[in-house]
């Protein structure tokens, strides 16, 4: 399928959103569209695999008579005793099992038939779904997922009435799709920025625009010590420690395919309950198989997550590749033991009024020694003193900021600040800093709502920094003895000013111009008062 054909399927689905939600808030009606599209995608998958696996023996449709619902149910109920060894094997191929009767086609075909245990028979399904589909646990995936929520209606039958048009509805306009080439997640992510577009500052907790997580993808997968080679072969890991939705995790996963590469295991950790759960259906939705990933749902800043708690220098896990867009200037209240905490006891504790050096620090900590981080921040990390001061002249000293690209303002649903992308490294070769200013109006576009880059903008900031050019009024390689002599403030215009220079003016021609004015002046006058003589009224002085 092609990108038109998937924006065009993501926009069918937005449209039926649209019609559908009526008076419901917008998040809670997300959550529905997503899961009956992360349901679609997992039975096609399954029904697919399910016939490969038998062969002959999968039922034939026609031959059946299986009034619309999927074939397998018939194999299931003619063969109670293979049942086991089936699932088997599917576990093995296809990494989870999905009984038929909470496969997508019979569920469509309860809603088109407006069967009236439809509501009953979807809660069952996603519990199946979440405690023995998959052989690692998937618990909770649909917690937010209210169907018995009174939006939906006042009553059991008012509910699943609903439900009977919502899924009626869907189908149809998935009817014309398969699910070939990540198509069903395309068409999420798709739905999961527009959703964003309308929830303001909301958008920030689970969305990064595709654009900007074009850049740090770039980025994170060229070669860490010299980009100028071009892509890696191989990342080992990558981890979003503020993963929101997966996409930028997926985008890195995207940029490595795309390259002739691949990624080995995707990590992620996300605060938000329902974040967290949109995030691991789109890692499902782009066939990264349950084995291939782990998000973990709790705080990255005080860090409670088992994994990454390892006293032990020697098994301390660390990451080919760290990407994040943490929630900018965060406040937090950082307790005094966490000075101690390995992740900030060699550079100090952020400032309470702001945690991004905090989210800085966490991820730099879980960084191999030659790999690459890029992290979307608020300007003020560049300039802020006090304490982010010490921390950022610390990173400079110890040579981690390899470079700082300044972006234009208006770029994210969650604000309308302009921010900057950090490219830390804890073992880079050049010893200056490359500041790329990417703000001047000319390197993006502005948007009725939001401004964007495209793809040429974006393509030129990631050439500038492979190959960590030059160029007047858009970037500099500055030397560190320059940042020292600006007490390591990094403030981009300070280095890269994108004001145009006054056009320089020729006083000789400028001269010149004055006497021909005059000369012509005088002549007009001269002609004037001849008017005026024959007039017989008095010339101008």
């Amino acid at each position: 399928m092609t990108e038109r054909d998937q924006k065009q399927l993501g926009q069918i689905l937005w449209n039926i959103a649209d019609q559908l939600r009526g008076a419901m808030n917008a998040d809670d009606f997300r959550d529905y569209m997503l899961a009956f599209l992360f349901l679609r995608y997992l039975s096609d998958n399954y029904e697919t695999a399910a016939k490969k696996e038998l062969g002959r023996d999968y039922p034939d449709l026609d031959a059946v008579g299986n009034g619309g619902r999927p074939p397998l149910s018939a194999w299931y109920e003619d063969n109670p005793g293979d049942i086991p060894a089936f699932e088997k094997q599917m576990r093995l191929k296809s990494h989870y099992v999905i009984n038929p009767k909470y496969l997508w086609t019979n569920i469509v075909h309860m809603a088109k038939t407006q069967h009236g245990k439809l509501l009953d028979t979807l809660q069952e399904g996603f519990k199946h779904i979440e405690n023995d589909s998959f052989g690692s646990t998937f618990s909770g995936l649909f917690s937010e997922i209210n169907l018995g929520s009174e939006k939906l209606g006042k009553t059991y039958t008012a509910k699943n009435d609903r439900l009977c048009k919502i899924i009626k509805k869907i189908a149809d306009g998935l009817a014309d799709f398969t699910t070939d080439s990540d198509t069903l997640g395309d068409a999420y992510e798709y739905l999961i920025g527009q959703f964003a577009a309308g929830s303001g500052k909301k958008a920030g907790e689970f969305y990064t625009p595709q654009r900007i997580s074009d850049i740090l993808s770039a980025i994170v997968t060229l070669d860490g010590q010299d980009p100028m080679t071009g892509h890696r072969k191989k990342l080992a890991s990558v981890m979003d420690f503020a993963c929101g939705s997966g996409s930028l995790l997926l985008n890195v996963r995207k940029s490595m395919v795309d390259a002739g590469g691949n990624v080995g295991m995707i990590y992620g950790q996300e605060m938000n309950i329902t974040t967290y759960n949109l995030c691991r259906m789109n890692m499902l939705l782009h066939g990264v198989k349950d084995s291939e990933f782990e998000i973990y749902h709790g705080d990255t800043l005080t860090n409670d997550w088992d994994m990454l708690r390892e006293q032990n220098p020697a098994k301390k896990p660390t990451f080919d590749a760290v990407v994040a867009n943490p929630p900018f200037s965060y406040r937090w209240s950082p307790k005094e033991a966490l000075g101690e905490d390995m992740r900030f006891k060699n550079h100090g504790l952020a400032p309470k009024s702001a945690a991004d050096f905090a989210f800085l620090l966490h991820g730099f900590h879980y960084l191999k020694d030659q790999g690459v981080m890029a992290i979307i921040l608020p300007h003020g990390v560049l300039f802020r003193g006090g304490k982010e001061a010490a921390i950022r002249k610390k990173l400079l000293e110890d040579g981690h900021i390899d470079t700082v690209i300044g972006l234009p303002a208006n770029l994210f649903y969650s604000t309308g600040i302009p921010v900057c992308i950090l490219v830390l490294k804890k073992c880079k070769k050049p010893d200056d800093v490359l500041i790329i200013n990417a703000s001047d109006a000319e390197n993006f576009e502005k948007g009725k709502r939001q401004n964007y880059m495209n793809a040429d903008q974006i393509g030129k900031i990631i050439d500038t920094y492979q190959y960590r050019k030059e160029e007047k009024r858009y970037s500099r390689r500055v030397e560190m003895e320059e940042i020292k002599d600006n007490d390591y403030n990094l403030n981009i215009s300070r280095y890269v000013s994108t004001a145009k220079p006054e056009p320089e003016i020729s006083l000789e021609e400028t001269h010149a111009a004055l006497v021909e004015t005059e000369k012509e002046i005088k002549a007009a006058k001269e002609k004037h008062n001849a008017f005026l003589e024959e007039l017989g009224l008095p010339p101008l002085p």
